[in-house]
């Protein structure tokens, strides 16, 4: 074991977008705190935030139908989709401010214009996209939706999905042209290469194997270099767990108690990418469907045209598969190993709770590549299996907690777990994640820094204008922000949404 003990202010665990996030708007917030990031894998944004482990990404509630739900009167509540498209606000105006000031540049590499859209068939689901395009283009975020049902304007708008379909079935979409595709891999290795230029301690091939509290208040972490062997201690006073499905384990080790009573469920993704550029070349588009009956709302399928390593791809997806890793390059005992005591009867509860969702899982698994083609169909009529390929997506950790609906309730959302002190913070969970990932981090940094907030409040509404305030309640500042980050990140007028 080496001596070697070192001390440093924020700790950051996992080389992925959160603590990109967090470690940028620190390094701004207060340029002089000494910050050390451990990474167990040779590179950043190579687990949850590589842009070949999620089919999607670009979450702005402009298209996803898992986030406007039908109510029992029949209305559609759109609470949900309006709170993320705000969150996702947030991040637009931080890369801009981060661009603008030259801390990052080319936003061509990591974000870019695409229209967003939802697609629907059958009568019953036409009627709900069109309460639901009424509902949200009576709001500003959402005013340049359009919706059509007629199989001419489908077409133009488009074409792979409308060619060789069956004319006499209902089917509908709305449009609207303010969405981008994100390339959060590319995006997080750049925050990484300004961080280190910021003087931040950047550590590849460290594994963080135990972390505890010392008697004078400090977290104490023993972490190992994967290429020596050697076990370092380092001390901090604030560290965050970002680790994507790796931070239920550490959290555990934390020992705090608010990460008593957690469980996890990993659910790994399939998706399909087309190998065929003359198909590639006649979608422009995020379009997502409705999920089937039964299904998690993390399986709602969309197909994606992606911008990765700077060339157009098509992704469609994604299909469950099950592992027992937390993450892609985990452990098979990961799921096994995090039944705790303080934990078992939350995860059994769970367990009775979801046999719909492990019976929708085996399912999944058990599918050929011929049946996700019969699903990919649905999409696209004359899909042809030679022009697709099967990529095995990134792992995701379903958070399990005992909530006001009962024991072991499954969790489709990000969580952030904190001690009351605010000296430790986790982040666990999935999808709307990367997407809000600056709205995340600013809660992380409120509730962990209150003391501070007062003091930095001017320099957060410096990077992030619309802090602290409702765009649906400002539409002359949303179309401002609108302005401001269409010009900055190089996105068309067109593409800001006016």
């Amino acid at each position: 074991m080496s001596n070697r003990e070192t001390k440093t202010d924020v700790i950051l665990i996992g080389a992925g977008i959160m603590s990109a996030t967090l470690g940028t708007l620190l390094k701004e917030l207060v340029p002089e705190w000494k910050i050390t990031v451990f990474e167990k894998l040779s590179n950043a944004g190579q687990e949850s935030s590589n842009e070949w482990n999620n089919a999607g990404t670009g979450h702005a509630a402009l298209c996803e139908l898992n986030y406007t739900v039908e109510k029992s009167d029949g209305s559609v509540d759109i609470s949900k989709a309006i709170k993320i498209n705000e969150q996702f606000q947030l991040s637009m105006q931080f890369w801009s401010y981060l661009v603008n000031k030259k801390l990052i540049n080319n936003p061509h590499d990591f974000i870019m214009p695409l229209p967003h859209m939802s697609f629907v068939q059958g009568e019953k689901d036409v009627m709900f996209l069109k309460k639901r395009f009424e509902a949200l283009s009576n709001n500003p975020q959402y005013q340049d939706m359009e919706f059509s049902d007629d199989p001419e304007k489908l077409m133009e708008w488009i074409p792979l999905i409308m060619q060789g379909r069956a004319s006499n079935e209902p089917i509908a979409a709305t449009k609207i042209d303010s969405g981008t595709d994100v390339n959060f891999g590319a995006l997080t290795r750049r925050l990484f290469a300004h961080l280190g230029s910021k003087n931040v301690d950047i550590h590849y091939k460290h594994c963080v194997n135990n972390i505890k509290r010392t008697s004078d208040g400090l977290w104490e972490l023993k972490v190992r270099n994967l290429e020596s062997g050697d076990l370092e201690r380092h001390t901090a006073k604030f560290v965050f767990i970002g680790g994507g499905g790796g931070s239920l384990h550490l959290l555990q080790k934390s020992g705090i108690p608010e990460g008593k009573h957690i469980g996890g469920f990993p659910v790994s993704g399939i998706f399909m990418v087309c190998n065929n550029p003359d198909i590639i070349a006649q979608h422009h588009a995020k379009v997502y469907g409705k999920a089937k009956v039964g299904a998690p709302p993390m399986s709602v399928p969309h197909l994606d045209t992606r911008y990765i390593e700077n060339k157009k791809s098509l992704l469609f997806g994604p299909f469950a598969g099950f592992s027992p890793k937390f993450l892609k390059t985990g452990s098979m005992f990961d799921l096994v190993t995090s039944i705790k005591p303080n934990n078992v009867l939350t995860m059994l509860a769970a367990g009775a709770k979801e046999m719909s969702l492990t019976k929708y899982l085996i399912q999944q698994v058990m599918q050929s590549k011929e049946q996700r083609m019969e699903e990919l169909r649905e999409f696209i009529p004359n899909a042809k299996s030679e022009d697709w390929d099967l990529v095995v997506a990134g792992q995701r950790v379903q958070v399990i907690k005992d909530t006001a609906n009962g024991k072991g309730t499954l969790q489709f959302g990000t969580e952030v777990i904190t001690a009351a002190d605010g000296s430790i913070a986790a982040l666990l969970g999935a999808s709307p994640g990367a997407s809000t990932a600056v709205h995340v981090m600013l809660e992380v940094i409120k509730r962990c820094f209150p003391h501070q907030m007062k003091e930095w409040e001017p320099k957060i509404k410096e990077m992030i204008p619309s802090y602290g305030m409702s765009l649906v309640e400002n539409p002359s500042l949303l179309h401002e922000i609108h302005t401001l980050t269409a010009q900055a990140l190089g996105l068309s007028e067109k593409a800001a949404g006016f």
